[in-house]
């Protein structure tokens, strides 16, 4: 069957092609109601099916939003891009999902591709804040696209950026195990990443506030998957820390795989803190007290900041650089036991 034509719709009603693609398209046009209810029954009954990318390359809008994540598998960035999408599409945009599998050099090609693809505004979390491409900071300098960098960011980049208070969270965390007692609290953490130092730097400022010193051997290295904190957290049952900061829920499940494969249990032989409070309560038990970084809040300030730099980009006038940051908090299960004494 052959595809139906703004011009076989424009014969049918009597009018021309460029009125009825005024009406199809709910632009302003001096068409009686008459008319436009006739060309939107004569369209429904054709079938047609509006050209969306001509449409917009002649409206320049493809109501189309790019996403760049570093790790698809990870359950707060699997959760960050199912918000994002679930609202883009509540105001008619579609969510292009890319994943940059935490490779810096691969973020500028994502950002190249997304913009390409005339895509209207670009939500950015990146892989590396500390080992940044060049060609990133090219791309990004010069991006003639409304971009928002969410979660994690580049320090010396003047842009939007939305963040959750990471240094709140790691304070939190650590001074929940504190208020139970315990004084021994290791930390396994990412300090490669921003994410990462800001969380340590709160659990060194909880320390600080309960006259407890930092020890190096308690703070161990892990990237924010299962099995490098798996790895990590082999060093810890060398120590005598009764609790943990876990920084991350992939690095919490990592340290729960190593302890039970050492016939250790939570919070029986260790207390745990995690942070995300995502999906790791239905893999383990018990279930872990965690950090949360409300995903819906963060999707929808982000999402609020774009789409409101979008239309200033089109009307020509784009505002300062705004940074928001939202505070996480601590959501208590069954994990951290309370020591005698």
């Amino acid at each position: 069957m052959a595809k139906v034509t703004l011009k076989d719709i424009a014969n049918e009603v009597g009018l021309s092609p460029t009125s009825v693609s005024l009406v199809l398209n709910d632009r302003p046009c001096k068409v009686s109601q008459e008319s436009r209810r006739r060309i939107l029954e004569t369209a429904r009954r054709f079938g047609y099916v509006p050209n969306q990318i001509a449409r917009s390359l002649v409206m320049q809008h493809t109501s189309t939003i790019g996403l760049i994540i570093p790790n698809i598998e990870s359950r707060f960035f699997a959760s960050l891009a199912k918000n994002l999408e679930l609202m883009c599409r509540a105001k008619g945009y579609a969510l292009i999902i890319t994943n940059s599998d935490d490779n810096p050099q691969n973020d500028a090609k994502l950002v190249r591709l997304l913009v390409n693809r005339g895509v209207d505004g670009l939500l950015i979390v990146v892989s590396n804040e500390f080992a940044i491409d060049e060609q990133l900071i090219a791309n990004l300098s010069t991006l003639p696209t409304p971009y928002i960098m969410v979660d994690r960011f580049i320090d010396n980049l003047a842009c939007d950026k939305v963040r959750f208070n990471n240094e709140l969270g790691g304070y939190l965390a650590t001074r929940h195990l504190i208020e139970h007692g315990h004084r021994r609290i290791a930390c396994i953490v990412n300090a490669r990443s921003n994410t990462g130092r800001e969380r340590l730097d709160g659990y060194t400022r909880a320390l600080g506030e309960a006259g407890i010193c930092v020890q190096a051997d308690y703070v161990l290295g892990s990237d924010y998957y299962i099995a490098s904190a798996f790895d990590a957290a082999a060093s810890l049952v060398d120590t005598d820390a009764t609790a943990v900061f876990a920084s991350s829920d992939n690095i919490a499940l990592g340290l729960l795989k190593r302890l039970y494969s050492k016939g250790l249990r939570v919070p029986r032989d260790y207390s745990v803190v995690s942070y995300d409070n995502s999906a790791a309560d239905v893999l383990f038990e018990p279930a872990l007290t965690s950090i949360e970084q409300n995903v819906p809040e963060l999707s929808r300030a982000a999402l609020d900041l774009l789409f409101r730099r979008i239309d200033e980009h089109e009307a020509g006038r784009l505002g300062e650089p705004e940074q928001i940051v939202l505070d996480p908090k601590l959501v208590i299960k069954d994990s951290v036991r309370t020591l005698e004494g």
